[in-house]
C-alpha cells in the first residue's frame, strides 16, 4: 500500500519547486527580451528618449500660433487637423488623458483649430462637438489660458480677462513677494503672458463661435502704456531673453516657449526667430497626423534606462551603459540658474529633464542621475563619476527646503500668493513632494551622504506626510501608487544603520505603506490609478492596471519586504502582459505635469519601470 502521508508532502514540494522554476525562467526570458528591446532604442550618442504625449490643446495652440505669425502652411494644417480629429470621441468630446472625462477647454480649442483648418460647423463631428460644448457652458466656462488664446484671435474680449501687470517684474527678487514666488514653469509663463496681455494682440479669424454659445465680442480697450509700464515691458523682455536656452526654447517646455515667442515677436525682438526655429524638434509626424510634444525627457529617460538595465543584470562596463554614462556626465549643468535666488550659497552641479535646460536643473532628475552614475561606475570613469556624484549630492543638500523635503526646481517655493493672483493657470508653486523627496533620499544614501542630517530630515518629512491610509501622494506620477512606490525604497535606505525610536517609526511607516499597496493590488496582480484621483479621492489606488504602475507597486513591495505571494502575482502580471518584441503597451497616462490639469503618457515608462521591477524581483529570488 502506498504511503501517501509520505509521498504527498514530497509531491506538493516538487509541484511548488516546479512552479517556481517555471516562473523564474519566465521572468528571465522576459528580462532578456526587455533588455534587448531597450538597448536597441538607444541613440548612438548614448541617450534614450521616449515620446511625451499630452492632449490636443498643444496641437490646437500650435496652429493658432502659426496663424498669428503668418507661417501656417496647408500641409501642417491638414496633418494637425487629422491628428485632432483622431483624438475626438464618438460623443464629439476630447479628454486630457486616455479614457478621461470630457474636457471643455480641450474641446473649445480643438473646435477652433478644426474651424481654422476648414472644417465646417455643420459637419457631423463638429456639430456633435458644438452640441456638447454649448450644453456644458460654452467658451465662458473654459480655463483662463483658453480664453487668452481666443482673445488673441479675436474671439474673446481682452477686457474680461484677469489682469497680469508686467510691473511685477520690477519687484526685487528678495522682496516678500516677487515673480520667484511662482514655480519655475509658472514664472516662465506669466512673464511673457504679461507682455502679451499688455499688447492685447488680436488676429481676427473669419468666423465666430456663436454656435458654441459664445457671447458677441466687443472691441477691447486700447492698451495704455505709461513710463512705468514701458520700463516694466523692457525688463520683462530682458528677463525672457536671458533665459532662452541653447536650442531656442524656454525651459524646454512648450507653453512658456510659445508665449515667449509671442511676447518677443510683438516687441520686434530677433530672439523670437531662434525660438520659432527650435519648435520643429518637438514635432511628431505619423500615420494619424502631426502633433507636438509639450516637453522632451532625454536626461530622465537615459538615467532611468541605466538604472533599469543594471537592475536587469547589465554590468557597468556594458557598452550601452558606458555610452550612457559618458552622455550623462556631459549633460551635467554647471551654471547658476534661478534656483540660486533662494539658495545663493549652493554650487551648481545638477541635471535637468531636457536636452537643453541649463537654467532649470531639477532635484528629481539630479537624484536619478546620481543613482545611474553609481551603477555605471567603472575603473575607467571612476574619477569623473565620483566628482559628478559629489557635486550632485552637494547641490541636492543645498536645495533641501526648510521643512526637510525637496521640491523639484526650487527650495521653499511654497507661497500662497501665486495661486490667488493667477487662478486658472494650474499649479503655480513647487512645494516639497513625497516622490521627489524619496528619490533624493535614495541618491544621498547611495552617494555617500547616508546618515547625514539631510537624509534624517528628509525621512522625517516622509514620515510626517504619509497619508492616513498608509500611502503617499505622487506629484510627478499618477499618483499614490507612484508616491508610495517611491517612498518605500527611500525609507528602506534611510533605515540602514538606524535603531531605537526612529527605526520603529520607519518600520511602522513601511508596514503601513506595504499594507496599502497590498490592499489596492488587483486580483490579477496589477496596479492602476486613474488621474482623476488628484481631484476625486475615490479614485486613489483605483484604475485600469498599467505596466508602469504595476512596476511601481512591485518596487514598493520589494523595498518593504512584503509577502512573496503579492510580489509573485505582480511579477506574473508584468510577464504576462509583455509584447513579443520585449515592450509593453500602455495607452493610459501615468505621468503628471500639473495635478488636475496636465497629464503625460511617457512612452518609455512602460519599458524602464517594468524592467527595473522584474530585475529586482529576479535578484530577490535568486
Amino acid at each position: 500500500m502506498t504511503e501517501w502521508h509520505v509521498i504527498c508532502p514530497f509531491w506538493i514540494s516538487l509541484t511548488i519547486m516546479t512552479e517556481l522554476v517555471t516562473s523564474r525562467v519566465s521572468v528571465l526570458e522576459v528580462l532578456g527580451r526587455a533588455r534587448d528591446h531597450l538597448v536597441a532604442r538607444q541613440d548612438p550618442a548614448g541617450w534614450w528618449r521616449g515620446l511625451l504625449e499630452t492632449n490636443v490643446t498643444m496641437d490646437a495652440e500650435d496652429l493658432l500660433l502659426r496663424e498669428m505669425l503668418g507661417i501656417r502652411t496647408p500641409e501642417e494644417t491638414a496633418a494637425t487637423a487629422a491628428w485632432i480629429r483622431s483624438r475626438q470621441r464618438p460623443d464629439g468630446t476630447w479628454a486630457t488623458f486616455h479614457d478621461g472625462p470630457p474636457d471643455l477647454s480641450a474641446g473649445v480649442e480643438a473646435y477652433v483649430a478644426l474651424r481654422l483648418a476648414g472644417d465646417q460647423p455643420d459637419a457631423p463631428h463638429l456639430a456633435r462637438a458644438a452640441s456638447w460644448i454649448s450644453a456644458n457652458g460654452g467658451p465662458q466656462r473654459t480655463r483662463v489660458l483658453t480664453r487668452v488664446w481666443l482673445a488673441m484671435v479675436g474671439l474673446w474680449s481682452w477686457d474680461t480677462l484677469p489682469s497680469l501687470p508686467p510691473e511685477l517684474i520690477l519687484l526685487p527678487r528678495w522682496a516678500p513677494f516677487s515673480i520667484y514666488d511662482w514655480a519655475c514653469w509658472a514664472r516662465q509663463t506669466i512673464v511673457p503672458l504679461a507682455v502679451v496681455r499688455a499688447h492685447r494682440p488680436a488676429h481676427p479669424l473669419p468666423f465666430d463661435l456663436a454656435e458654441l454659445g459664445a457671447p458677441p465680442v466687443p472691441a477691447s480697450k486700447a492698451p495704455r502704456n505709461g513710463p512705468l509700464r514701458r520700463l516694466a515691458l523692457r525688463r520683462c523682455l530682458t528677463w525672457i531673453v536671458d533665459r532662452q536656452e541653447a536650442d531656442g526654447s524656454w525651459g524646454g517646455m512648450r507653453p512658456p516657449w510659445v508665449y515667449s515667442i509671442l511676447a518677443l515677436r510683438l516687441a520686434g525682438h530677433p530672439a523670437a526667430d531662434r525660438g520659432l526655429a527650435g519648435l520643429e524638434r518637438f514635432t511628431v509626424r505619423g500615420d494619424e497626423g502631426r502633433w507636438v510634444e509639450a516637453c522632451q525627457s532625454p536626461v530622465r529617460d537615459t538615467v532611468l534606462s541605466v538604472v533599469a538595465l543594471t537592475d536587469a543584470g547589465l554590468a557597468g562596463d556594458h557598452p550601452a551603459v558606458g555610452a550612457a554614462a559618458d552622455w550623462i556626465l556631459a549633460e551635467e549643468v554647471r551654471r547658476t540658474g534661478d534656483w540660486a535666488v533662494r539658495r545663493p550659497y549652493g554650487r551648481a552641479g545638477g541635471w535637468s529633464f531636457e536636452f537643453d535646460n541649463d537654467v532649470y536643473p531639477d532635484t528629481d532628475d539630479t537624484a536619478e542621475a546620481v543613482l545611474a552614475l553609481l551603477r555605471a561606475r567603472t575603473t575607467g570613469n571612476a574619477r569623473r563619476v565620483d566628482a559628478a556624484v559629489r557635486r550632485g549630492c552637494e547641490w541636492l543638500i543645498a536645495m533641501q527646503s526648510a521643512d526637510g523635503g525637496w521640491g523639484a526646481f526650487d527650495a521653499d517655493n511654497t507661497s500662497r500668493w501665486p495661486g490667488r493672483l493667477t487662478s486658472g493657470l494650474g499649479v503655480t508653486t513647487d512645494p516639497p513632494s513625497a516622490d521627489v523627496t524619496a528619490h533624493v533620499i535614495e541618491a544621498l544614501s547611495q552617494g555617500g551622504a547616508g546618515g547625514t542630517s539631510a537624509v534624517r530630515r528628509g525621512a522625517d518629512w516622509l514620515l510626517r506626510n504619509q497619508e492616513e491610509d498608509g500611502s503617499w501622494f505622487g506629484r510627478w506620477g499618477v499618483n499614490h501608487v507612484y508616491g508610495t512606490g517611491a517612498a518605500l525604497p527611500a525609507l528602506a535606505a534611510a533605515r540602514t544603520g538606524v535603531d531605537g525610536a526612529r527605526a520603529d517609526r520607519i518600520d511602522e511607516a513601511i508596514a503601513r505603506g506595504v499594507a496599502w499597496l497590498t490592499a489596492c493590488q488587483q486580483p490579477d496582480g496589477g496596479w492602476g490609478e486613474d488621474p482623476r484621483s488628484y481631484r476625486d479621492r475615490s479614485y486613489i489606488g483605483r484604475g485600469p492596471a498599467t505596466p508602469s504602475q504595476t512596476a511601481w507597486g512591485l518596487i514598493g513591495l520589494l523595498a518593504g519586504d512584503a509577502g512573496a505571494e503579492a510580489m509573485g502575482r505582480a511579477a506574473d502580471w508584468l510577464t504576462g502582459h509583455q509584447r513579443p518584441d520585449g515592450g509593453w503597451d500602455e495607452p493610459h497616462y501615468t505621468g503628471t505635469g500639473s495635478p488636475g490639469d496636465l497629464y503625460i503618457n511617457h512612452h518609455l515608462y512602460r519599458i524602464v519601470f517594468p524592467l527595473s521591477a522584474l530585475g529586482r524581483y529576479a535578484s530577490r529570488h535568486g
